[in-house]
């Protein structure tokens, strides 16, 4: 149900978007990963929606999101300089941690 609108038809609706200019279309998709500096957002079984107005293309992704912390292999050299412990040790514990700090903390006890 749309705001204002009460319930409406999607098929009056499609129409009345067509009418407008907006093109709207559903994009299957297993996974959406979002590269970021500070981790990756990976979003599992969403539903994304490609919306197109104005020639501007717009995308609407919604479903169960999960972090994945992006660790690079100069952190982990780190971290087993400091600890002392094997790369998979140290790989393990951030996975675990998500966290630098708290990592070698763990690996130093």
């Amino acid at each position: 149900m749309i705001p204002g609108l009460g319930k409406m038809d999607p098929k009056k609706l499609q129409g009345m978007m067509s009418k407008m200019g907006i093109k709207q279309e559903e994009i299957e998709a297993k996974r959406v990963i979002i590269e970021r500096d500070s981790g990756n957002i990976i979003i599992d079984n969403p539903s994304v929606m490609k919306t197109e107005m104005h020639g501007q293309v717009s995308w609407q992704v919604t479903g169960s999101v999960a972090e994945e912390p992006d660790f690079s292999q100069e952190d982990i050299d780190m971290i087993m300089e400091k600890t002392g412990r094997p790369e998979d040790e140290v790989r393990k514990i951030l996975e675990e941690t998500g966290d630098i700090a708290e990592s070698i903390v763990r690996l130093s006890e």
